[in-house]
C-alpha cells in the first residue's frame, strides 16, 4: 500500500492495519486478594516508532535520571509532577492515541466466581457492592480470600471446603440481606466447584480463570478495532504469553468478531512504543488505585479519565464514576 499512513498504521498485503503497542502493570498472577497491587492495568498506544521515540526522549530530557531504563515510577515522583501532567494532557504526545483497560482485582475475583458457579455474572456487581456492608470488613475479606483460593490453580489444602464453609458462616450470620441471598445460591453449587477443581488433576489449564492478562489483551484488541480497522498487537515479552496462549487470544478474538490480525512479542527496551505503553499502564494503575482507596488526586484522575476503557472491569461505584463512565463487569 502506498501513501502516508497515520500514526500507528502499517501497510500490509491486505491493506492498512492499526498497530497497537501494549504492556501491563500490576500483574500478581492468580493471587488477586493478597498480592502487591489491587488494580491491574493493560495499556495500548497507537503511536508510530518515531513519535514514541520522541516522547521517550522528551521524558528523559525533562527528568534527567541516570537510570538506563525509565519506568512509570520515574514520572510518578512528586518532583516530576509537571512531566506526568505533560504526558497525559490534551496537548501531550499520547492524547487520543492511547487507551487503558483497568481491572479492580477483588471485583474480578467476584465476577469470575459468580460467573463460574451461578452462570449469572450480572449478580457479581450486586454481591460485590452489598458484601462489605452486609458482612463487615473481616467477613468480606474472608469471602474474597476463600473465592481466590477456590479458583486459583495452585493446590492449597481443601479450597472447596474452605469456600463453602465461609459461605455458610456468612449467610447464617447475616440472613435476609441481598448479599446473603446470593450466598444461598452459591451454597448449592458445591458439585460444580468440585468438578472445576478435579479438572486440574490432568495438569494446569491453558487459560487460568483468574489471570487477568489474557482477557485484557482480547479487550484491548476489541477497543482499538471499534472502527473496523484490523488491529495488530505488539506486546512486551512475558512467560504467560506462550504460543498456545497467543493462539487462544487470536481464536477468541476471531470468534467474537474482533479484527485481530496477530500478536507479536518484543523486548520492551527495544521498542519505544511498548515503553510508552508501560508508562501509561503503570501511571494508570497507580492513579486508579489511589482513587479506589480514597486518596485520589482530582487533577491526575481528570487527566487519566479520557484514556480509561469504559468497559473496564470495575466494581467500586464511587471511584468508577470518577475514573470514567465505568460499568461493573
Amino acid at each position: 500500500m502506498s501513501g502516508n499512513l497515520a500514526d500507528g498504521e502499517r501497510g500490509g498485503a491486505a491493506g492498512a492495519f492499526l498497530e497497537i503497542a501494549c504492556d501491563e502493570s500490576g500483574s500478581d498472577g492468580e493471587n488477586l486478594t493478597g498480592g502487591n497491587t489491587d488494580v491491574f492495568a493493560h495499556a495500548g498506544v497507537s503511536l508510530s516508532t518515531a513519535s514514541a521515540a520522541a516522547a521517550v526522549r522528551e521524558i528523559r530530557d525533562r527528568i534527567r535520571s541516570p537510570a538506563e531504563e525509565y519506568k512509570a515510577n520515574h514520572l510518578l515522583r512528586e518532583k516530576h509532577r509537571a512531566v506526568l501532567e505533560w504526558l497525559l494532557a490534551p496537548e501531550g504526545p499520547i492524547h487520543g492515541q492511547a487507551r487503558v483497560h483497568l481491572m479492580e482485582k477483588t471485583f474480578f475475583v467476584v465476577d469470575r466466581t459468580v460467573g463460574l458457579l451461578l452462570d449469572d455474572p450480572a449478580e457479581a456487581a450486586v454481591l460485590f457492592r452489598a458484601g462489605r456492608p452486609a458482612f463487615g470488613e473481616d467477613g468480606w475479606r474472608a469471602f474474597l480470600e476463600a473465592a481466590n483460593r477456590l479458583l486459583r490453580v495452585r493446590h492449597d489444602g481443601d479450597p472447596v471446603e474452605a469456600f463453602y464453609g465461609t459461605v455458610d458462616a456468612l449467610r447464617r450470620a447475616r440472613p435476609r440481606t441481598d448479599a446473603a441471598g446470593i450466598l444461598e445460591r452459591l451454597a448449592a453449587t458445591r458439585a460444580r466447584a468440585v468438578s472445576y477443581r478435579h479438572g486440574f488433576l490432568a495438569g494446569p489449564p491453558l487459560i487460568p480463570l483468574l489471570n487477568p492478562l489474557l482477557p485484557a489483551i482480547v479487550r484491548t484488541a476489541a477497543l482499538w478495532n471499534g472502527d473496523g480497522r484490523p488491529v495488530h498487537l505488539v506486546h512486551d515479552r512475558q512467560n504467560m504469553l506462550t504460543p498456545d496462549r497467543i493462539a487462544w487470544i487470536e481464536g477468541t478474538a476471531r470468534r467474537a468478531g474482533i479484527g485481530l490480525a496477530g500478536l507479536r512479542l518484543v523486548v520492551a527496551r527495544d521498542d519505544e512504543r511498548v515503553q510508552v505503553a508501560d508508562f501509561l499502564a503503570g501511571i494508570a494503575r497507580r492513579i486508579a488505585s489511589d482513587e479506589l482507596n480514597g486518596r485520589g488526586d482530582p487533577a491526575l484522575t481528570a487527566l487519566l479519565r479520557p484514556y480509561v476503557d469504559p468497559d473496564s472491569v470495575w466494581g467500586d461505584a464511587r471511584s468508577g464514576a470518577l475514573l470514567s463512565a465505568l460499568v461493573a463487569g
